[in-house]
């Protein structure tokens, strides 16, 4: 499982020209589900990022995390985190899981996120979006468990 969390001002998902999810300070996730992850492993993933202590204090250290500032998370399941360019110039997406079950885990994500109080929303699973975002800081982490 791969993440790339980004600290946001404001980040917003476009599907078919129509904005299906938009949310102002927080952290955009996009989030890729390789072959053989777990439910357990999504807890802990969705759970270290929201405790992620990467916004300022009235000092200017990176020092809240995204409850201390009341910030929303936007999840966007991304597939191509897994992708593998060690060799040749195409990309091998052989290590992310099948469909089927990478929806269900992006699906239990976005619960997670919620059930721990943070306003959350997602992008369209599989679909064709467009991502907008203005990165704060920027201030960007890859977590891979």
């Amino acid at each position: 499982m791969k993440a790339v969390v980004q600290r946001v001002q404001n980040a917003s998902v476009v599907v078919d020209g129509k904005e299906v999810s938009s949310i102002q300070k927080g952290f955009l996730t996009l989030l890729g589900v390789a072959k053989g992850d777990t439910e357990e492993q999504i807890q802990k993933l969705i759970s270290k990022i929201i405790a992620l202590r990467i916004f300022p204090d009235e000092s200017g250290k990176m020092n809240l995390s995204l409850k201390d500032v009341g910030g929303s998370h936007l999840i966007v399941s991304q597939f191509t985190l897994l992708g593998d360019a060690s060799k040749g110039n195409r990309p091998s997406f052989i290590g992310a899981e099948a469909p089927e079950i990478a929806k269900r885990m992006y699906e239990k994500a976005l619960e997670v996120s919620a059930a721990q109080g943070i306003p959350t929303c997602g992008g369209v699973f599989g679909a064709d979006m467009k991502v907008s975002l203005l990165n704060d800081g920027p201030v960007t982490l890859i977590i891979d468990l």
